[in-house]
């Protein structure tokens, strides 16, 4: 799954969802600059993770307080520069959801793709 046009693959891993917004930002922001500086970036959305994807929760998770940004920003700030979704089938069965009730453009893997992405990693940092 991982291209051989790039010379550093990082894999990140969001296993907080809705429940814990104040983890929800970060790992989209730093996969935005990974790709900006021309890396290869993925994010895996395992356990609750698969929570933060949904189309009707996006737009509602905002900053805390008056600064920052909505998770929408990071996400579509990630997205723009080529970070891909990806999303563990379980996991969508844990939070009684489904591929349709995310936004678009998120992939589902199972769970020998996710091992061989993280062999295959040049780094695998877990939120």
């Amino acid at each position: 799954m991982w291209s051989e046009e790039f010379d550093s693959k990082i894999l990140y891993v969001q296993t907080h969802g809705v429940d814990d917004p104040g983890r929800s930002a970060t790992p989209f922001f730093l996969a935005a600059s990974a790709a900006a500086m021309d890396s290869e970036v993925m994010i895996y959305f395992t356990m609750y993770g698969p929570t933060l994807l949904q189309r009707e929760v996006i737009d509602k998770i905002g900053p805390k307080g008056d600064r920052g940004q909505p998770l929408r920003h990071f996400i579509d700030q990630a997205t723009t520069l080529g970070v891909r979704l990806l999303v563990c089938q379980p996991s969508l069965d844990l939070n009684d959801l489904d591929l349709d009730s995310l936004i678009d453009g998120v992939e589902m893997i199972g769970g020998a793709a996710f091992n061989d992405l993280a062999i295959n990693a040049d780094a695998v940092i877990s939120f």
